[in-house]
């Protein structure tokens, strides 16, 4: 099997995980959590958002999040802007990248957004070129690539004109989001093939979720095309909350077994993200999902199924 010899997994758990919890986490315990998260051997963390409060309260506590947490100079601190004011704040929190966001489909962006698809591109226009000037790298994401909760399939033309797009404003990479987990690896399979003949591989970044457990399987096909960059939340917390039933991302522990088992380095420490998992499961006190997690649950008599 042709496989790459390293991947880079990017951290979402601050940011995608937390923003779809009903309790909201203390910020200190955010705090800590990040910290934990920062001596893993992570090289990328998504550690908030700056969307406004009244949409997702749970990452109100961007700003002084930002200023608290312990830096390490082997780490990309990222967080989610949706506009000029948010790009504002994030700036004041001295953000190492920028993440804007947007659908591939029509429906989703209007309730994720409030805004149409066309609409939306003049403002992360605004934001891409505004955090360049900054000195700023940004990211894009791109949800409903593999399905929408509201139109069902999605066109794969419609997601390479969104990524045509969003490179010409600047965008540095893009990640591809399977955000209702509806994605099968034969899916997968088609879509690659076509974003390859579009995009450099390095560029692209994979984000899909466990609804249906296939997470790990689709991320055995983009391996195997020879795609490098992978989204994970650790434990496997989070979701989404304009799509009913979502699960979170995959989860970053399981990731990093399967990586590392199939003699793929990740840079990434396990005994510490297990940590890491531990301190964030005590403090929400919710069982994480991820299979990694379940094991060391049993392995300390705290899980019985």
């Amino acid at each position: 099997m042709e496989i790459p010899e390293f991947v880079q997994i990017k951290e979402v758990g601050p940011r995608d995980g937390l923003q779809n919890e009903m309790n909201i986490a203390p910020t200190e315990q955010k705090i800590g959590w990040i910290d934990l998260l920062s001596e893993t051997g992570l090289s990328y963390i998504e550690i908030t958002s700056f969307v406004a409060p009244k949409w997702i309260p749970q990452l109100a506590d961007a700003l002084e999040v930002s200023r608290k947490i312990k830096r390490k100079d082997t780490v990309t601190y990222a967080a989610l802007v949706p506009n000029r004011k948010g790009l504002e704040n994030a700036l004041l929190a001295n953000i190492d990248e920028v993440s804007i966001f947007m659908s591939a489909s029509e429906a989703h962006n209007q309730k994720n957004i409030n805004k149409s698809i066309a609409d939306t591109f003049p403002i992360l226009q605004e934001v891409a070129e505004d955090a360049s000037k900054e000195g700023k790298t940004t990211r894009a994401y791109v949800s409903t690539v593999f399905g929408c909760p509201y139109e069902g399939e999605v066109q794969i033309d419609a997601v390479l004109h969104i990524c045509d797009k969003l490179f010409a404003m600047g965008v540095d990479e893009i990640s591809l989001g399977d955000t209702i987990g509806i994605a099968h690896p034969k899916q997968v399979d088609f879509v690659l093939d076509e974003v390859t003949k579009r995009f450099n591989k390095d560029r692209i970044a994979l984000h899909f979720h466990d609804t249906r457990g296939m997470a790990l399987a689709n991320i055995l096909v983009a391996l195997k095309k020879g795609y490098t960059i992978f989204d994970s939340s650790l434990g496997g917390l989070g979701g989404c909350p304009y799509a009913l039933g979502a699960s979170g991302n995959v989860a970053t522990d399981d990731l990093v077994y399967m990586l590392e088992r199939m003699g793929i380095r990740t840079g990434i420490d396990g005994r510490m993200l297990a940590e890491a998992a531990d301190y964030i499961q005590k403090q929400m006190g919710i069982p994480l999902s991820s299979k990694q997690m379940a094991i060391h649950e049993k392995k300390e008599g705290r899980r019985v199924n």
